[in-house]
């Protein structure tokens, strides 16, 4: 099973729902639809009405983070992963760079995958090595310490995505090349497979993807699916690189 999962970060009224409606059509119609999940992960305000809308359809709907308290709490703005199970949503990310950046730590990232876990949720772990990073070829060292440091042997590996969206290509149209990317996922595989012995979880690939690049990153059998960004936002993008994909 491929995965094709948007992320619409800070994007989205009620009536971008027509965006879903066409990748659901397309969808229902594709004879290759047996093959992949179309994932999209819309703004907190948009997950209760998207789920009920595709709850028998094609589309599963996610949430772009989750906090790392179960149940309810005190924290102003935040909400649990328990919260968001109850609004329909079937997945959640955690990791993103974004959040990263604004202050996720491993300890942090670790409780947010525990909870929604717990709660039935299958998580989107996001890793990612940034410029500096990887012209000091410390890639390998860090996706592995982002990885040992938040994923447990214990933890459901079923119910457990790797997304790897090297931070420097997100957004920029930068990709690595086609060997140095079938390395570094083979690489996130085997640390994997480390923890969680007979079944890993699968891993993706996120950066920059489009319809054309997308006929490179099918070339290497490692990557599992894909994290689209920028692309998910265009029904007729998103639908492009499905496409281009099984072309």
């Amino acid at each position: 099973m491929k995965y094709f999962i948007g992320n619409w970060k800070m994007f989205g009224v009620p009536k971008s729902i027509n965006i879903l409606n066409k990748i659901n059509y397309f969808y229902s119609k594709d004879k290759n639809r047996k093959k992949y999940r179309v994932i999209v992960t819309p703004p907190y305000t948009l997950i209760e009405t998207y789920s009920k809308y595709f709850k028998k359809k094609n589309i599963f709907i996610g949430s772009q983070n989750c906090y790392q308290k179960d149940l309810f709490s005190s924290d102003t703005a935040a909400v649990s992963p328990y919260m968001l199970k109850r609004v329909g949503a079937k997945y959640t990310l955690v990791g993103h760079s974004d959040n990263r950046k604004e202050g996720d730590t491993n300890e942090m990232l670790k409780d947010k995958v525990k909870y929604a876990l717990k709660n039935n949720l299958k998580v989107v772990f996001c890793i990612g090595e940034n410029e500096k990073e990887k012209k000091n070829n410390k890639t390998s060292f860090i996706l592995k310490n982002q990885i040992t440091k938040v994923l447990e042997k214990n933890f459901n590996s079923n119910n457990i995505i790797v997304a790897y969206e090297p931070i420097w290509s997100i957004g920029t149209g930068k990709i690595p090349t086609k060997l140095d990317l079938e390395k570094t996922v083979l690489k996130i595989k085997k640390v994997l497979k480390e923890i969680f012995k007979k079944k890993s979880p699968t891993v993706l690939y996120g950066g920059s993807v489009d319809g054309k690049n997308v006929k490179i990153f099918k070339e290497i059998n490692a990557i599992d699916g894909f994290l689209i960004g920028g692309a998910s936002k265009s029904s007729k993008k998103f639908i492009d690189i499905i496409k281009n994909y099984y072309r």
